[in-house]
């Protein structure tokens, strides 16, 4: 364990987990097998990093923060001392295995940045807010459905694990927050980034009025609807022509 406690700093977005309970938990929801390789984005204070060592030994980690990294390079832990938003996940063994309690701050664009690595990886564990999670697993022509929700479900089936309470955190976050499971998809639906950002920045538009150069018409598609209507399969359908 560290000597002391390290001082969250806001601008990484810092809340440590600490609750042995909830740790436990994540670390069950791997099943993890002694062959896998872990990476852990954000170890902070090394928590859950010790707890995934006891089970594999293949474990490194991504932290941006410099005094975190040499107090946990100073326990033995291999750390990638980088910004998770820039960093190169292919580097990794093909079938590694992603776990993290990700910085709320720039969750939604860190998860967009993963969600290339798709093909790449086994599965995915992270700690998110409640509400990105809700989003993430949202079906079409619901209120939390979006971009989000299109994007990394072309990649990956979701599930939502179990909600954490803030008191789980030091010091303890403004909002509930959830872990959610991706594990990729058999097949990867196609969708073009650009065609679908241009739809949901439009998303109370009509798809004819959104997507004007789309040929709603031949694809079979209500062009009355809106961009929240239409399935990830429906994008790919869209992107593909």
């Amino acid at each position: 364990m560290p000597s002391s406690l390290h001082r969250p700093r806001r601008r990484f977005g810092q809340h440590f987990l600490h609750d042995p309970r909830i740790l436990e938990k994540i670390v069950d929801a791997l099943s993890l097998q002694p062959s896998d390789v872990v990476v852990e984005i954000g170890p902070g204070e090394g928590a859950l990093t010790r707890l995934l060592l006891k089970r594999t030994p293949n474990v490194e980690a991504i932290e941006i923060d410099r005094d975190l990294a040499a107090r946990l390079r100073a326990e033995g832990v291999k750390v990638r001392e980088d910004d998770a938003l820039e960093f190169d996940y292919s580097v990794f063994p093909a079938g590694a295995r992603i776990v993290g309690n990700l910085p709320y701050n720039i969750s939604t664009p860190l998860l967009f940045h993963l969600a290339r690595y798709a093909e790449r990886v086994r599965d995915m564990h992270f700690m998110l807010q409640l509400e990105v999670v809700e989003r993430m697993v949202a079906a079409p022509s619901t209120p939390e459905y979006g971009r989000l929700s299109v994007a990394l479900q072309a990649r990956f089936r979701m599930q939502k694990l179990f909600n954490v309470a803030r008191g789980a955190f030091r010091p303890p976050p403004k909002v509930e927050s959830a872990v959610v499971r991706l594990v990729p998809r058999d097949e990867i639906l196609r969708i073009d980034e650009n065609l679908l950002r241009r739809a949901f920045s439009a998303r109370r538009k009509t798809l004819k009025n959104a997507l004007p150069e789309v040929d709603f018409g031949r694809l079979g598609i209500d062009a009355s609807l809106r961009p929240g209507n239409l399935s990830p399969d429906d994008y790919a359908r869209i992107s593909a022509g």
